[in-house]
């Protein structure tokens, strides 16, 4: 017979649907075979000190090649986890490619050297680049399969996103894909992963997911993690449900079974969910041993049903290969591993200059877009302005975020905006009779009726599902616009924006974006908005790269702002302060569909000689204030600058007022310490110190948290007062 094999995608799909060729059983063992030897040739690298890291999908392999045989490659999207050596092998990922990226080689095309083995990317496979977080992968797929759906129903978006300059590749739809999410049996115990169940379930989304139970999550065993040690069994009752649980070592088995997960999904049935239970016959990595846990009669009882040795044996067993043909084979095999092994440790490693690559955008320059002119609209005569704006009345802030909404949801149909409250109204016919909500504070009032409940729509009340399935949307394209209903709320999410949302593009080198914007209501001066409504922290959020802050003091800034956001190619988070959404001070006419701020320009809201107050947010009217009294009172020239966005911040207006002025306050609202005014101060320190004639000097909020009664808000929050002090004080220094 012919011992030639298939291409590593993989067989035919009528070849798979009907009994399985002689053929197709020997290429499902090359995949299965290979899977195991690159993991062996990684293991001896390792102990040789050629790789750094070695995590093994040892015992996955039938249960893996299965799932990747039933779907398609470059057609199906694809969100696995780091075991999953033996799907990406079988959809397309070559064996050199898997080592380069054991290296770190700078030709390693899913990362360039900049994630770990086993960490999974593919865009022309659709393999969406995996990280190290465990479960997160699972909300992603939700908003992957959800940008399938709306791509289905609206192919204008789809064009829209094939015409954007700023994409890598075209967006593919095709109205009966799938999505796989694959995750370790232990990973179940982390809420993005219920988060994903409820959202399939709810909308019916054709997502597979795939749980690789092999006993284990590291050291801890699955009765331990899981109550009653089954995870098909707490997920039964989920509606709208294909469930399946299989024996994961049985290649043929581990087929049928995703074949007809795929056929479930594919008719629109709903999402389905495959538990099959493998083994894993190595430590959880080399950094694990598992004797120290595990024993001898267990680990015994595994090999057993090794998936390798089972799928070898019926080979044998039904004489569809001899010994002697089942040794070449092998040893052919062996040999193409080898030979991948040995390209990829001759490969060039990543240059140093290539560290700060695609932490940002490079096809969009954020700081001076093309479609900006701020100059033109405050003026009155910005270009693309429509004749209703021309002496329009003063509108306020939240006007103006609403009016920047719906400009450029007409603009773009790529662009859904969801999140808790955001829709008018969920159920249908309500808008009929009720005015709908909106929003809590109505910012997004209107949209849902001028656009619909496929582009506006609530959420769960889950911050994470709400990021986690914009990023699953921006890789596909699209551009999701969602709101996080109070900052006080966002550590749920704060998982997805530092390890996934902002990494995506510097992890994947390059290959995969999620040009997200987050909008944030933030802030006190409230009122009674006591500790869960009156939060800061901004700080926290600067320290992430690959993220932008835009954070505008006035309603003209946030409408242009807001605009640079949406049209932007990184993920922004925009935080809008509650106290300024409907404040007399900062009104402004709307100045047209096209008017942008770009990011990294500060405005000079006052000028002056004798002190510069850097600032932003809710404190530039009460800076404002100080300065006045200053002025009025002490014959004291205070020039005040509105950084506007925080990252990135415009460090030439700051540099270029500390040389005229020789004297700096830095305020904020958030506490003094290890706040965002810290590092302002530091580095005006270091690099204008021949500059200064003072020590820079910090306002801030008190190293506290806001209380509810009035009277005490007032004094842990900076107020004009306190920032008329440190002018007075810095000017007589």
């Amino acid at each position: 017979m012919d011992l030639a094999v298939s291409s590593p995608r993989g067989l035919g799909q009528e070849e798979l649907n009907g009994e399985l060729s002689p053929q197709a059983m020997i290429d499902i063992y090359r995949l299965m075979y290979m899977s195991r030897r690159i993991d062996d040739r990684e293991i001896l690298l390792k102990r040789q000190n050629k790789i750094f890291f070695q995590v093994s999908g040892a015992g996955h392999e039938a249960l893996q090649v299965g799932a990747a045989l039933a779907l398609r490659s470059g057609y199906d999207w694809f969100l696995p986890y780091y075991r999953d050596r033996a799907l990406c092998l079988a959809l397309g990922i070559s064996p050199t490619d898997m080592f380069l990226q054991a290296v770190g080689a700078a030709t390693d095309p899913q990362s360039g050297g900049r994630q770990m083995p086993c960490h999974w990317s593919s865009k022309p496979l659709h393999i969406v680049s995996t990280s190290s977080s465990t479960a997160t992968q699972m909300l992603h797929a939700i908003g992957c399969a959800e940008a399938g759906r709306y791509y289905s129903a609206h192919p204008e978006a789809a064009e829209k996103a094939n015409g954007d300059y700023r994409q890598f590749a075209g967006v593919e739809f095709h109205g009966d894909e799938v999505v796989l999410a694959c995750i370790g049996e232990g990973s179940t115990s982390e809420g993005e992963f219920w988060e994903a169940l409820n959202t399939a379930s709810n909308q019916k989304l054709p997502v597979i997911f795939l749980i690789e139970d092999n006993g284990y999550a590291i050291s801890v065993p699955v009765e331990v993690n899981t109550p009653g040690g089954n995870i098909s069994r707490l997920v039964a009752n989920f509606p709208n449900f294909h469930f399946q649980e299989i024996d994961g070592t049985d290649a043929e088995t581990c087929l049928r079974a995703f074949q007809n997960a795929a056929r479930w999904c594919r008719a629109g049935n709903g999402p389905a969910f495959v538990h099959g239970h493998c083994i894993r016959p190595y430590s959880h990595s080399l950094s694990d041993d598992d004797k120290l846990y595990r024993s001898a009669a267990e680990r015994e009882a595994d090999a057993m049903r090794d998936p390798i040795h089972r799928m070898q044996m019926r080979l044998l067993r039904d004489k569809i290969v001899t010994t002697d043909q089942i040794t070449e084979l092998e040893h052919k095999w062996d040999q193409e591993v080898i030979e991948a092994a040995d390209a990829a440790l001759a490969a060039p490693l990543p240059q140093i200059d290539s560290i700060s690559k695609h932490v940002y955008s490079e096809d969009l320059d954020i700081t001076a877009p093309p479609f900006a002119n701020e100059n033109a609209a405050e003026a009155g005569s910005a270009p693309g302005k429509s004749k209703s704006s021309q002496g329009s009345a003063p509108k306020t802030m939240a006007d103006l975020i609403n009016a920047c909404l719906h400009d450029e949801m007409r603009r773009d149909p790529r662009i859904l905006i969801y999140g808790e409250d955001v829709a008018d109204a969920s159920r249908e016919g309500v808008l009929g009779e009720a005015k709908g909500k909106g929003g809590v504070f109505k910012l997004t009032a209107g949209l849902q009726a001028e656009f619909g409940g496929e582009r506006v729509f609530n959420s769960p009340l889950a911050e994470a599902n709400i990021v986690g399935r914009a990023v699953g949307y921006a890789v596909r394209g699209m551009k999701p616009i969602v709101e996080i209903q109070f900052f006080d709320y966002i550590w749920p999410a704060m998982h997805q924006i530092r390890n996934e949302l902002a990494l995506m593009r510097w992890r994947s080198n390059g290959a995969w974006a999620s040009p997200v914007v987050i909008r944030v209501p933030i802030g006190g001066y409230l009122t009674g908005g006591s500790i869960y409504h009156s939060q800061s922290g901004e700080s926290i959020f600067t320290h992430i790269p690959g993220l932008r802050i835009a954070m505008p003091s006035n309603a003209l800034d946030a409408n242009g702002l807001l605009r640079t956001a949406i049209r932007s190619d990184d993920p922004v988070m925009f935080l809008e302060h509650k106290r300024l959404y409907r404040e007399t001070y900062g009104r402004a006419p709307y100045p047209g569909p096209d008017f942008a701020i770009p990011f990294g320009k500060a405005r000079t809201v006052r000028s002056g000689t004798d002190i510069t107050l850097i600032t932003y947010g809710a404190v530039v009217p009460r800076a404002l204030q100080a300065a006045q009294l200053a002025e009025r009172k002490h014959d004291i020239s205070v020039e005040i600058i509105d950084l506007r966005t925080l990252n990135p911040y415009d460090w030439e207006a700051i540099a270029e007022s500390v040389l005229k002025t020789s004297r700096v306050i830095v305020a904020h609202e958030d506490m003094m310490s290890w706040g965002y005014g810290a590092e302002l101060a530091a580095r005006i320190a270091d690099e204008l110190f021949e500059d200064l004639d003072a020590p820079v000097k910090r306002v801030a909020g008190m190293d506290t948290f806001v209380a509810y009664q009035p009277i005490l808000e007032d004094v842990i929050l900076p107020q004009p007062e306190k920032i008329l002090q440190a002018i007075v004080d810095l000017k007589a220094w």
